[in-house]
């Protein structure tokens, strides 16, 4: 499904770290339900750039811009609109994993009953404890939550698959397709493509 409504420009970026040049020159246009995934060895630029998208960090060069305003100004706040899931899973460790979603509901605007969305992350006999008892693949479930919330219409994903299991991949792939079929867009930087390949997907090697 393309939603013309809905679009991601990069036109000429450029990107650094600790002043060496990771990307230059990257142009790059999606629409709504269309999938991009991010290739390449460690070190080439994949968190980097999902990160700049994201208004996380600064170009070097180049413009991004979102569904026609620019990306976010740099806050460190991707804002209602963009999920990003990096590396971190950015969960609260004291509190239990019933907790964590409610918090992860209520910062991202979103009604869906707890107890539902913990049902589906396969985590309902592990509610009630905290998150630092959880195994990393659990933990990366949680995380997960974040991308539930319906009014994400940019999905940026730092190797989502790190640490699930096989039924856990799987969730994940029914949620990106229900993403993509409702008009959203989805960059992923993945060293699985093979696993997040979809039909009419865009390759970029970095």
């Amino acid at each position: 499904m393309i939603d013309s409504s809905i679009s991601l420009e990069l036109t000429d970026v450029g990107l650094s770290r600790g002043g060496r040049d990771l990307i230059a020159g990257l142009s790059l246009s999606l629409r709504g339900g269309q999938l991009a995934l991010l290739m390449g060895p460690n070190g080439s630029g994949k968190t980097s750039l999902l990160r700049a998208i994201a208004g996380f960090a600064p170009t070097t060069q180049g413009r991004i811009v979102f569904s026609g305003g620019t990306a976010p100004d740099h806050t460190g706040d991707a804002g209602p609109t963009i999920a990003y899931l990096g590396h971190l899973d950015g969960l609260k460790k004291d509190l239990t994993v019933a907790e964590n979603i409610q918090f992860i509901n209520s910062l991202r605007g979103i009604s869906r009953p707890v107890d539902e969305l913990i049902a589906e992350l396969g985590l309902a006999l592990a509610a009630q404890r905290s998150v630092r008892q959880l195994s990393a693949g659990q933990k990366r479930r949680v995380a997960l939550a974040y991308l539930s919330s319906s009014s994400s219409r940019l999905w940026l994903l730092d190797e989502p698959l790190t640490n699930l299991d096989r039924p856990g991949r799987e969730l994940l792939g029914r949620w990106l397709d229900s993403h993509l079929a409702g008009g959203g867009i989805a960059i992923v930087a993945t060293h699985r493509a093979d696993e997040l390949r979809r039909p009419g997907c865009l390759l970029l090697e970095l």
